[in-house]
Formats: C-alpha cells, structure tokens, sequence
C-alpha cells in the first residue's frame, strides 16, 4: 500500500473488527508507511473516516472539495501522545456516533483540524424533522409538520443557517439527547478549541456589494442576512437599521435648534426625551413583527441545557412529562444577592479610579504650569488606559465567576445575567465622567479651587530650581465649557476612535497574519515539490488543498464574534443621545452619521476580521430592551435636571445656587413622574396599532384552530351518519310500543308518565302533537 493509499484509507474497509480496532489498524498502517510523520495527528491527517455522498453544501478548495458543514480544531500534547491518541479517539466516536462523519487534515502548530457533516441525506432529514415538531410542540410553529419527513423538507426551504444550527446542535448537544456531547475548553473536551462554520466568501462579496449601494435596508436584507448568519445576527441588523431610521427625526430637529435655539433649550430635551420612548416601545413590537416573520416567536422557550449546569435534582416536568434537571430557584435567588456587594464595591473601585484621573487632569490642564506640563498632561490618561482594562477585566472576571456560581441552566439565562452585571461597568466608565463635569466640577468649582491653588504652590516648591525659580500659575477658574467639549469628544472623536479600533486594527492584523501565512505556504510549497522530486512523502498539504487549508487555518486564528459587543456599543451610544443631547444639539446628526457606517463596517469585520458565527435562533435582543428601557428613563431625569442647572446663566455660582435648592430635586422627581405618564400614553396607543407580525401570527392560531376543529366535526359527523343509517323508523316505533308496554300506559290516553316515553324522534313528534291538542281542547272547553 503506498503513501497515497494510505492518506485515503477508510476504515470500513477492515471488517470483522470493533471500531476501536479498525481504528488502531488504520493508524499502525498509516505510521508503516508514513514513518516520518510525527505519532499522533500527522497520522492521521489524510483519514477519510466515512465515505458517503456529497451533501448539498461542501466546502469547495481550489482542485480538491472537502465535505464539511463545521470546522473542529483538537489540539494535541506532543509531550503525552498516548493521552491525547485517547482523547482524539473518543472525539470521533463522539462524533461518529452522533451521525456525523469527518475528514481530518493537519492543523499546524500540534493541532488537527476535523471537517465535519451530517452522515447522510437521511440523517439531515430527521434531524430537521424533529427540530420542526419541537417548533411545533412549543407553539412556536401553530402548524403541524407533515406526517411525511421528505415531503415536509422538501416543500419548506431549508436555508443555510438552519442546516448549519442542526448540525451544531448534533456536535453540542448532550449524548442523551442525541448528540456528540462536546463544547470547546468544557470538561473532557479541554483539547477541542474551536468549533465553527466556514465563511462563503461568494456570499460575503455579494452581501457587501450590494450594501455599499443603499442607504437603507428592506425586510427583504435582513431576511438574506438570517437566512446565512441566523436570527440573531439580524436582529442586530434589524434594529440598527431601525435605529439609524429613527436618528433622521433628531437630528433636523437638533441642527435646527443648534442654531435656532438657545443653550439648553427645553424644546429639545422634551423632542429627545418622546423619541426615546416612541423609539423603545416601536423596537419592542418590531421585535415581534420580525419573529413571527421568521417564525422564532417564542423560541426562546426551546432552550438546551448548558453542559457547565450542576442539577440539584431531577424531576418530572408538570407540562410536558419529561424528566428535567432542576436547580432549587431559592437557592439561586441567595446567590444571586451577592450581585449587590459585587456592584457596590466594583462601582466604587471604578468611580474611585475615574475620579481621580479626572482630578488630576483638572488640575494639570487648568491649575498647573509648572516644568513638565506638556508631558504630565497626559498622565491621567495613561493611567486611564492602563489601569481601567485591568480593573475592568478583574471586575469581568469575577462578575463571570459569580454568574456561574448563580447556575443558570440554559446559555441564554446565563448570558443575560453576565450581561446585566457588565451593563454596571459601562454606565460607570461611559457616563461618570461627564456627571462628575455636569455636577460636581461646575457647579463647586469656586469651592474646590482654594485647595487646588494650594497644591498648585506645593508643586512649585518642589519642582523650581533655585537658580531659575517660576511664579505660580494663576488662580483656578472652572471652564464652562468643558461639559461641551466632552459630550463633543464622544459624540464625535470617540466614534472616530471606535471605529478604528473595531475594523482598522483587526484589519490591519489579520493581513499581517496573512501574509506571514503566505511566506509559511510558500516554504511548505516550495518543500512540497523538492520532496516529489526526492520521491519522499513529507508531512505537508496535498498541492491541490494549500490554497484552501490555508484559508481555513487563518479562518480558526480569528476572534470569535460576539453580536453583544456590538449591541453594547448601540446601547451606550443611546444612553450618550438621551443623556446629552440637551448639551450639545449636533449629537443625533453625529450618530446618524456613524451609524450608516457602523452598518457597513460590521459587515465587513464579520465577513473579514472575525470567525464567521454560529447561527443562532432569538426572538429579541435579549436584556439589552430592558436597558434602553433604563437608559431612557435616566435621560429623561438627567435633561430635567441639566435644563434647570444650566438654562439660565451658565457661571458656576448660579449653578452652584440652583443645585443647592430645593427646585432642583422638584424637577428630577417631577421628570420622572412625567416619564412613565408619558411611557404608559405612549405604550397604550402603541398597542391599539394593529401590528402586522401580531395579526398573522393570530389568524396562523385561528387557521390551525379551525383546522383542527374540523377534522374534529368530519370524523363525529360520519360516526352520526353510520348511525342514521342504521336506525330506521319503524326501528323507533317498535321501540315506542315496547316502551308503552313496560310501563303501562298508552300514548291515546295523552297521560305522561315517565321522562323515558321522549325517547325517539317519531315519540317525540306524536307527544307534542298530543298535547297541543289536548290544550286547545281544554281551551275550548273553558271558553
């Protein structure tokens, strides 16, 4: 057997033996005839473990198709081989089990990347028919599936993010349930790094393409984009796009009044404060509109069990009757309390930290004037950028931590709550420094400029040379105009900043780490002709896959793209609008126009810069509806509150006298009471517009109602029409005299005895004859 043979060997070809033994005869012909591969992996790299036909979307290289709906990568310890011979063994029979089949190459740097898809056409027809009668089971889908599996599959179109959700749920999914049980980094799959679909880079290209020719998304966009990335991608999608829509509104109205209206106008804070709630209760009904749409309303009700969840116990189901893993809610409800000391102490170690680089800038930039100045400027934002990530990653680590110490069972009610206690950090880091500016900084600047001057005059005393000894600087004065420049600074130059960060960097690097990657394929090329020459086989790619396993090493070296960064990103920019536009009118004009670039630029980061993501179901944003709730709340009571401090004359003593009456606190409280007022007006009228995605998800109930009725009412009224048919007339009267017999009385007497005697229609019908006539007799009797 050569080489070649060897690298396409199945292991169905070796028969009489467990598959443990085919398996261990495959590798001890492979290391025979491949002696310099290295013991595991290399070994192994060129193993067809199933042969089966295509499936309806492989993954195409340049020459040579690989089969594969996902990409698993195991990474192997040359120091332990036999360990992880073991590990990678129960791997494929995890996955082989399951009903999937998988083609392993080599993966560089110890590692063996694993091309996995469902086994069979069969097999992805009753994995798609069981996800249907889940739908349906759950009430997510109102209509049953066909009885037929085949023809359900083949007159529903089955699109790519579906397929491709089917087949990680089989890799993720517990073995109980079916599936092969494994999750990258959890339990025994610490050496199974990564699991992920590959990117169509021909759909990515037309995607794009036709982006950078609109202006606005249709329904029929976003449908594109869940048919490839899953609901939860477009929901993203869907409300930026809304979002950005919703932004033309402010901002006419906010360039007029930037020129038009005075600092502070209350005309824009009541504009910005109603469209932040017309804005959040509109999203809340286009959420649903959009689920029923793409039929996921409701789906998260069909959650599955995170492996990490520790059961207290397991119980029957009260609805369903299934036995479920159950952790006591009380139990969680205790733990859950600790989320109050957590935000208490991380909220003071961020405004401590927060407070004092905004002290010390405040005195650097504005009180001193000592040597050094140019340098010590920008010591408080060094040590912000170096101190706030390390603070605010501990902080994550341990808000991760206590999540899961709170053992939520499934992956959704695990990622709100982690969200929720994050969201603290960023309202703290986002927002902290423009409140400390709005009402600490102005309003008791003149109290806190006499300590400043005094430690400007310890300054000069350390810092003067005897010899060229400097005056102090003058007295401290508060700059009214700070709390603009910082809402200008983020409304404008922080975007700017964001963007760069978010697409540019990432760009930038993964160019870089491909052409490093080039120069590696070209050696490996270069060594992969000198060897054909030589007639000896070295460890490297078949020519005809460089191109395209090079591509899938540098897809698997990308970060992992996380829509809640993002919807993080929107959710702060729209506390930034509610908040602070009242400031500065120009904010929403600024947004707009980020925004329409956001939606392109996270495009082109999740076709380029990130691994393409796993399609996941949703029928909302999750958490982040409740915040934007949050968030407009707080900025209804915050522009009250700016509008009454700084409305009038802007010096620092009016501001000062003003946050020191009783006014000030009469305008937060009455803001808030105005806000829900507002709210509930605004949400009741919102319901009386007809929703479309609620309408035809009510006549969807109806049909299958009367559906289900109606079968109902054919199969009775053909038991009642057997029945008719079998009774005869004469059948009733026969019966009526055995009847009259067995109680003693006849019908021509017109005495009724028994409630029995109306029994029968031609009974019935001679018993109400008799007695009208008896009655009309007696009538004519009394008369």
């Amino acid at each position: 057997m050569t080489a070649s043979q060897t690298a396409s060997l199945d292991v169905r070809h070796l028969p009489g033996l467990s598959y443990s033994a085919r398996v261990g005869a495959a590798e001890e012909a492979c290391e025979k005839n491949l002696r310099n591969l290295q013991r595991l992996g290399r070994s192994l790299c060129n193993i067809h473990l199933l042969e089966s036909e295509r499936l309806r979307h492989p993954l195409s290289a340049m020459g040579r198709t690989i089969d594969g709906d996902f990409v698993v990568r195991f990474r192997y310890d040359d120091d332990d081989p036999k360990k992880s011979e073991n590990q990678f063994e129960k791997l494929v029979e995890s996955l082989y089990n399951a009903g999937l089949s998988i083609e392993a190459r080599d993966g560089d740097n110890s590692s063996i990347i694993l091309f996995v898809r469902l086994a069979s056409e069969e097999a992805l027809v009753a994995a798609v028919y069981n996800s249907r009668v889940q739908d349906w089971l759950h009430g997510v889908c109102h209509t049953a599936p066909e009885q037929d599996a085949q023809a359900m599959l083949d007159s529903a179109v089955l699109s790519q993010a579906e397929r491709l959700r089917i087949v990680y749920n089989l890799i993720t999914r517990s073995i109980d349930k079916g599936g092969a049980g494994i999750t990258p980094r959890v339990g025994d799959w610490h050496d199974v790094d990564a699991i992920l679909p590959l990117h169509d880079q021909e759909f990515n290209k037309s995607w794009l393409k036709e982006w950078s020719r609109k202006y606005f998304l249709s329904v029929e966009d976003l449908t594109k984009i869940r048919d490839h990335y899953g609901e939860k991608i477009a929901f993203y999608f869907a409300f930026l796009q809304s979002y950005f829509t919703f932004l033309l509104s402010p901002s006419i109205v906010g360039t007029i009044a930037y020129f038009a209206f005075p600092s502070f106008s209350i005309i824009i804070g009541i504009v910005i404060c109603l469209w932040s709630i017309i804005f959040v209760e509109y999203w809340t009904l286009q959420e649903v509109d959009l689920a029923v749409q793409w039929k996921v309303h409701g789906v998260s009700s069909i959650q599955h069990v995170r492996p990490e969840f520790t059961p207290e116990k397991e119980t029957e189901d009260p609805v369903t009757g299934v036995t479920v893993k159950v952790f006591s809610p009380y139990k969680r409800l205790v733990r859950q309390a600790l989320q109050v000391p957590f935000a208490l102490v991380a909220g003071t170690a961020l405004g401590c930290l927060i407070t004092l680089c905004f002290g010390i800038e405040i005195f650097i930039s504005e009180v001193y004037d000592g040597s050094f100045k140019g340098i010590l400027v920008y010591l408080p934002t060094a040590l912000l950028a170096t101190l706030e990530p390390s603070l605010t990653g501990i902080l994550t680590s341990v808000a991760a931590r206590l999540t899961d110490y709170e053992n939520y069972p499934t992956a959704d009610a695990h990622e709100a709550a982690l969200i929720q206690k994050t969201f603290v950090f960023n309202l703290i880091t986002g927002y902290l420094p423009v409140y400390l500016t709005a009402f600490f900084y102005i309003p008791f600047g003149p109290l806190i400029g006499p300590y400043l001057d005094v430690l400007d005059l310890l300054a000069h005393e350390f810092a003067n040379d005897p010899l060229h000894p400097t005056k102090p600087s003058m007295r401290f004065q508060v700059d009214e105009w700070r709390l603009r420049k910082e809402v200008i600074y983020f409304g404008i130059t922080a975007q700017i900043i964001d963007q760069i960060f978010e697409v540019v960097v990432p760009y930038v690097k993964h160019r870089w780490a491909s052409y490093m990657k080039s120069r590696s394929t070209l050696r490996r090329s270069l060594s992969i002709k000198l060897a054909a020459k030589k007639s000896v086989h070295t460890v490297n790619d078949p020519i005809d896959e460089i191109v395209f396993l090079t591509r899938v090493r540098n897809e698997i070296e990308l970060e992992e793209y996380d829509v809640n960064t993002d919807l993080r990103e929107m959710c702060m920019q729209f506390g930034y609008l509610t908040n602070f536009s009242i400031v500065w009118p120009l904010t929403p004009l600024c947004f707009l126009v980020n925004n329409w670039i956001e939606l392109r630029s996270d495009a082109v980061k999740i076709c380029y810069d990130m691994r393409r993501p796993v399609p996941h179901r949703a029928d909302t944003i999750g958490p982040w509806l409740s915040n934007l709730g949050f968030l407009t709340a707080l900025g209804s009571i915050n522009s009250a509150a700016l509008i009454f401090l700084f409305s009038g004359d802007t010096d620092s003593t009016s501001v000062m006298g003003r946050i020191r009456s009783w006014g000030f606190l009469a305008t937060i409280i009455a803001s808030e009471q105005l806000y829900f007022g507002v709210r509930e007006f605004v949400r009741y009228g919102m319901r009386q517009l007809e929703s479309k995605g609620l309408m035809q998800e009510r006549r969807a109930q109806f049909l299958a109602r009367r559906e289900f009725f109606n079968r109902i009412l054919k199969v009775r009224s053909g038991a009642r029409g057997e029945g008719i048919n079998t009774v005869t007339r004469a059948d009733g009267e026969k019966q009526d005299t055995r009847m009259s017999e067995e109680t003693g009385c006849s019908d021509s007497r017109g005495e009724v005895r028994s409630i029995d005697r109306r029994k029968g229609l031609g009974k019935c019908l001679r018993m109400g004859r008799e007695i009208m006539r008896q009655q009309a007799s007696q009538e004519k009797k009394r008369q």
